[in-house]
């Protein structure tokens, strides 16, 4: 366990770039074919890192900046993934959530349960923390493994359900994208995106980060779009207009890099997962199975990007509307973009919908991490991740998937847990519904726009 915890302390930079290159190797792709995909993947890594401590060390500051402004009662900070998952590997669970988790997707893949074989070790994190928080409401080791063994079936569901998104949409085809927070929130998109498809008029309309750049020419290029919007929050916050201007500036380029930085997980990802396709194909014929990887490779499509900046402040609006929360969105602003990849794919990169369907995902989000607070915090406590005062966090803390658990052993929240599992539950009947009819992505003309690599394995 010592070393399963050294390797999962280097964090995902390197510690995928191991499995890749130790994939590789198994995948008969040789030493300097593998070593180069581990490594331009971990440099890929690192530059989404720095792209998202562009965000949380400035836009983030600026966040509680404007909430302290304005006054707005929001005195729990939200910690963030970054914050979040130290909790969840530093807790009992986390000693053996890893092996859990793989033990459940082969059983599920030799039943023929699921087509995804997961190779995102580091996410197991999502699975992790559920664990923790259900063990530590109910003071119950073998709950919290129940949390987690049902948390990953889960998801692995909803990453065979996710497939034809991930390959028409996002253009990355025998891949799917099983994660914690990237794939809860697409039931609600889902049902979202039929109920506006029987609404006339609506239907109709379309907007895209393309279709604005083409209508409004320069001014709509997403470095425009990121500067404006750092504009509008530096103003917000009260900064100094030279502050004002820098922030503007990086956010403009959070808007240029997070794209390009992603085409270098992707440049050494492809030639891999294709290897591996290739092998599944030979070895399970006719079964179709996918290759589980981190949802950073959604992050690159540009309407995902236009969302992310937009729901920065959309969510701080969110949080102020919720009645009695406490909940200071701050530590996850800058990996917003997990929480809507999916809706941007779903919606077929029409950016209307997105916000629509968006603003009901953080809304709950929110409200679940506002009312997990106390257990959030004595997790904090319990592993020494926090001294005092209060926690929250929206990656994982704000997941229906954890509440709904949590309030099944602990009955301590009966309305909430009424309202958003009978919501959760209706949503995900529908999504399967949808799966089977195909309608989740049907074949119809594509709004937004897919990568390159769609011609990859084709």
């Amino acid at each position: 366990m010592n070393i399963l915890q050294y390797i999962l302390d280097l964090g995902p930079a390197v510690m995928l770039p191991l499995v890749i290159l130790i994939l590789g190797l198994l995948l008969r792709q040789g030493l300097g074919k593998s070593l180069r995909a581990g490594i331009t993947i971990g440099v890929g890594f690192v530059g989404i890192g720095l792209v998202i401590s562009l965000l949380t060390e400035n836009l983030g500051p600026a966040a509680k900046d404007m909430a302290e402004r304005f006054n707005l009662g929001l005195s729990v900070v939200d910690v963030g993934w970054p914050g979040a998952s130290p909790m969840a590997w530093a807790s009992e669970i986390g000693t053996v959530a890893i092996p859990i988790a793989i033990l459940v997707n082969v059983i599920m893949l030799a039943f023929k349960m699921t087509k995804v074989v997961n190779v995102d070790i580091w996410n197991i994190w999502h699975m992790t923390f559920t664990g923790a928080i259900v063990s530590t409401a109910t003071d119950s080791f073998w709950l919290g493994i129940v949390g987690v063994i049902i948390h990953s079936i889960f998801v692995y569901k909803l990453g065979d359900w996710l497939v034809p998104v991930v390959d028409k949409y996002f253009g990355l085809p025998g891949i799917a994208v099983p994660h914690g927070s990237g794939t809860w929130t697409a039931p609600f998109a889902v049902v979202i995106d039929a109920i506006l498809e029987k609404i006339p008029g609506i239907r109709k309309i379309s907007i895209t980060s393309t279709k604005i750049e083409e209508k409004l020419g320069i001014i709509g290029e997403p470095a425009i779009i990121g500067s404006v919007l750092g504009l509008v929050i530096g103003f917000l916050a009260g900064y100094p207009f030279s502050h004002t201007l820098q922030l503007a500036i990086q956010m403009a380029a959070v808007m240029l890099l997070m794209p390009t930085v992603v085409k270098f997980i992707m440049e050494g990802l492809m030639p891999i997962a294709e290897a591996a396709r290739e092998m599944l194909d030979k070895r399970f014929q006719g079964q179709n199975l996918y290759i589980g990887l981190d949802p950073a490779l959604l992050l690159g499509n540009s309407q995902v990007v236009a969302a992310s900046l937009l729901f920065v402040p959309l969510t701080l609006v969110i949080a102020i509307l919720i009645p009695g929360n406490q909940v200071l969105p701050f530590g996850d602003l800058a990996t917003i973009g997990f929480f809507v990849s999916y809706a941007v794919g779903i919606h077929r990169g029409n950016l209307f919908r997105v916000i629509i369907s968006g603003s009901v995902i953080m809304f709950i989000t929110i409200w679940i991490s506002n009312m997990m607070v106390g257990v959030h915090t004595k997790l904090g406590l319990a592993t020494g991740a926090i001294k005092s005062g209060q926690v929250a966090s929206l990656d994982q803390g704000g997941s229906p998937i954890t509440f709904i658990l949590t309030e099944l052993f602990t009955l301590k929240n009966l309305v909430p847990l009424l309202v958003i599992g009978i919501a959760y539950l209706f949503s995900i009947v529908f999504m399967y519904i949808q799966y089977k009819r195909n309608k989740i992505y049907s074949d119809d003309e594509v709004e937004g726009e897919v990568y390159e690599s769609t011609s990859i394995g084709r």
